[in-house]
């Protein structure tokens, strides 16, 4: 477990000049890949252009940072295209007050551009080296209403529950009920629910203590291992 630091403008301590050769794709890739294909959420569009994509990926793949794809990260994990990110949290309509739950720390991406949006952020992830990479780029980039736990992420985080959103970046064949359990009333979830090969990225609104599913798109992340998910064999 860990505490990390917040930051409105991410700078790039050890390596600023690196960085700006990334700005122009950078806006390239919200102009072109994303408000082009309907997000609208001014947060959301902000938060990607201020956030260096390219120091959350092995420096190999910081050309490929800013393409359209999703983009390996080790462990048999990746870092989901720009527009599916982008679309997961304008579908959370996220406000600065909120508490967040993510599972599926990964890269820490995801994880940064969360901190962008809200109050606080608690994110789980199984992977000890994914987490231990993910920790060092979020330590440099100076957040700190950030906290990361190793741990079977199906489970989601009760001690923090309840969460205003939890976004989850892995396939789940249902929705695990922990989620459910730990979503405050009125509060939003995404999150793909399907088998190893299809999944439908999913929308779920907690009112009067119901799920409503809305299904938004077919999408293929990897699996959501754990007690509440696919086997961990």
């Amino acid at each position: 477990m860990g505490a990390i630091a917040t930051l409105k403008k991410p700078s790039a301590s050890g390596g600023p000049a690196v960085d700006s050769d990334y700005a122009v794709a950078r806006k390239r890739m919200v102009r072109e890949q994303i408000h082009a294909r309907g997000i609208h959420d001014e947060a959301v569009l902000n938060a990607m252009l201020r956030l260096p994509r390219h120091r959350f990926v092995d420096p190999a793949m910081a050309p490929m940072a800013y393409s359209d794809r999703s983009i390996h990260i080790g462990e048999s994990q990746t870092l989901s295209q720009p527009f599916i990110v982008a679309r997961m949290l304008q579908n959370l309509r996220l406000l600065k007050s909120h508490r967040v739950l993510e599972v599926g720390t990964g890269s820490g991406y995801l994880t940064a551009l969360l901190a962008e949006l809200v109050t606080q952020v608690y994110s789980v992830e199984r992977l000890p080296n994914l987490l231990f990479r993910a920790r060092q780029v979020l330590k440099g980039l100076h957040y700190r209403n950030i906290v990361l736990r190793l741990g079977d992420g199906s489970k989601g985080w009760p001690v923090h529950a309840p969460f205003d959103a939890i976004i989850v970046s892995a396939g789940s064949p249902k929705i695990p009920e922990p989620y459910f359990e730990q979503l405050a009333e009125g509060g939003r979830m995404i999150l793909p629910i399907g088998d190893e090969q299809r999944q439908e990225l999913t929308l779920v609104e907690k009112q009067g203590g119901k799920k409503h599913l809305t299904r938004l798109s077919e999408c293929r992340f990897v699996k959501l291992k754990g007690e509440h998910g696919f086997s961990s064999s």
